[in-house]
C-alpha cells in the first residue's frame, strides 16, 4: 500500500489495519485540548480563551470532524447514535453539552477521525478565539440546524462559521444536516431545505466573490434524523469526500457486481455502519436499510454464539460469510474484507443461485482480497 508519508510509516493510506487518513488534512495545525480546559463549563467567552491557546502546543495527529450548530439541535444525539450504537430512543435523557466532547473513532473501525461536538453556545469566530487552530487542525464540519425550530438564528451562525471556515482553510470540507425531519411531511422537507439551500447558496457567492480562490468550494446538504437509515447515510457521504481513492473503490466495485450479477453493493465500515463506497448505482434507501439491518444480524448472531474468549469486536473477518433469502426472490450476501470492513449486497436468488457462492467469492477475492 502507498503511504502518505514515506518518513512516517505509520501514515498509510491504507494500513495493514485497514485504517486511513482522510485527505486535505494538515498535520502541522492538528492540536487538541488538553484535559483540563476540555472540563470547562459554560462561562462566558473570555474564559474559554486559554482552552484555544493550549490547542497550538498540544499536537494530535488524528483529523477530526467538528459537529456545530445551535443547542439542542441534536449533535450529540447523532454522535451517539452513529458511533456509540444508542437506541434513538434513549437520547431522549441526554443533556444538553457543556464542553467539548471528543469521539475516538478508531478504536475497532477502519475510519480513523475524531469527531468533536461542539457546545452550541460557544462563539467560535468570536475574537477571542484561536480560529485559525481550530479549523486548520480539521478536515470537515457539519452544521446542524433543527428544521423543527425556527432556523434563523442557526443560519446566522453557520453564515457566521462558513465565512471563518474557509478564511483559514479552503480545504475544509462543510456539510450541513437539516436534522429531525422525522415529524416533518415530505413537503415541509422540501420547502425547508430549499429555503436553507437558497439562504447557503446565496451566501457562499458572496464569498466567493469576495475571495475567487475559493471558487473550487462546495456544500453539502441532508435531510436526517436518528429515527431511520438517514442520518447512517449522510455520514456515510461525509466521510466519502474524505477517502482517498474513492473511485478506485467505486470502480472495483462496480466491476465485481458485472461480473457477479448483482443489483447493488455497499462496501461497509462494520461498526459505524457507515457505507465508504458503492457502485455507480443509484443508492436506494431501503436496499441501504437492509444492508445495515444485516451487519446487525451477523454481529448480534456472532457475540452470541462466538467464545468469549475468542471473541472480538468487531467480529468480523475474511472468513465472515451471510446469506439471507426475502421473501421477494432477492437475496442479501454479507462477506468480510477484514476486521473492520464487509462487503454487503443485494441480488436475485436466481442469479445467486446461478452463480454459486463458491464461484460467488472467488469474484469477491480477486477483487477485493488481493487489492
Amino acid at each position: 500500500m502507498n503511504n502518505v508519508n514515506s518518513e512516517d510509516p505509520t501514515r498509510q493510506v491504507y494500513s495493514e489495519l485497514g485504517n486511513f487518513i482522510p485527505t486535505g488534512y494538515q498535520e502541522n495545525y492538528d492540536c487538541e485540548l488538553s484535559q483540563s480546559t476540555v472540563a470547562a463549563g459554560s462561562c462566558g467567552v473570555g474564559n474559554h480563551l486559554p482552552i484555544f491557546q493550549n490547542m497550538l502546543s498540544q499536537v494530535d495527529e488524528k483529523p477530526k470532524i467538528l459537529l456545530m450548530g445551535l443547542r439542542r439541535s441534536g449533535k450529540s444525539s447523532i454522535q451517539r447514535v452513529v458511533f456509540h450504537k444508542m437506541a434513538p430512543n434513549e437520547t431522549l435523557f441526554l443533556e444538553s453539552t457543556h464542553k467539548i466532547e471528543k469521539n475516538d473513532v478508531s478504536e475497532c473501525s477502519f475510519i480513523k477521525f475524531q469527531i468533536w461536538d461542539f457546545p452550541g453556545h460557544i462563539d467560535f469566530c468570536d475574537e477571542t478565539f484561536q480560529s485559525e487552530a481550530i479549523f486548520l487542525a480539521s478536515c470537515a464540519i457539519i452544521f446542524i440546524i433543527d428544521a423543527q425550530d425556527d432556523y434563523h438564528a442557526a443560519l446566522t451562525r453557520l453564515h457566521a462559521t462558513l465565512e471563518s471556515a474557509f478564511r483559514f482553510n479552503m480545504n475544509i470540507k462543510f456539510e450541513v444536516f437539516i436534522h429531525k425531519v422525522d415529524c416533518l411531511s415530505d413537503d415541509q422537507k422540501m420547502d425547508i431545505q430549499r429555503d436553507i439551500t437558497q439562504h447557503v447558496t446565496s451566501v457562499l457567492e458572496d464569498l466567493l466573490c469576495e475571495q475567487p480562490s475559493n471558487a473550487g468550494i462546495s456544500i453539502g446538504f441532508h435531510l436526517t434524523t436518528i429515527y431511520d437509515h438517514s442520518i447512517f447515510e449522510a455520514f456515510s457521504k461525509v466521510v466519502q469526500k474524505l477517502i482517498p481513492y474513492l473511485e478506485a473503490f467505486e470502480h472495483l466495485l462496480n466491476i465485481f457486481i458485472t461480473n457477479s450479477m448483482v443489483d447493488k453493493a455497499f462496501l461497509f465500515d462494520v461498526t459505524s455502519k457507515i457505507y465508504l463506497a458503492t457502485d455507480s448505482n443509484a443508492v436506494d434507501m431501503q436496499t441501504y436499510e437492509l444492508c445495515c439491518d444485516m451487519i446487525d444480524v451477523v454481529v448480534d448472531v456472532a457475540a452470541i454464539y462466538t467464545p468469549q474468549s475468542n471473541f472480538v469486536d468487531p467480529p468480523v473477518s475474511e472468513q465472515t460469510g451471510a446469506t439471507i433469502i426475502l421473501n421477494n426472490d432477492r437475496a442479501l450476501y454479507l462477506r468480510g474484507v477484514n476486521q473492520y470492513m464487509a462487503l454487503a449486497c443485494l441480488m436475485y436468488e436466481e442469479s445467486l443461485e446461478k452463480m454459486g457462492k463458491r464461484l460467488f467469492r472467488l469474484s469477491f477475492n480477486s477483487l477485493f482480497l488481493k487489492h
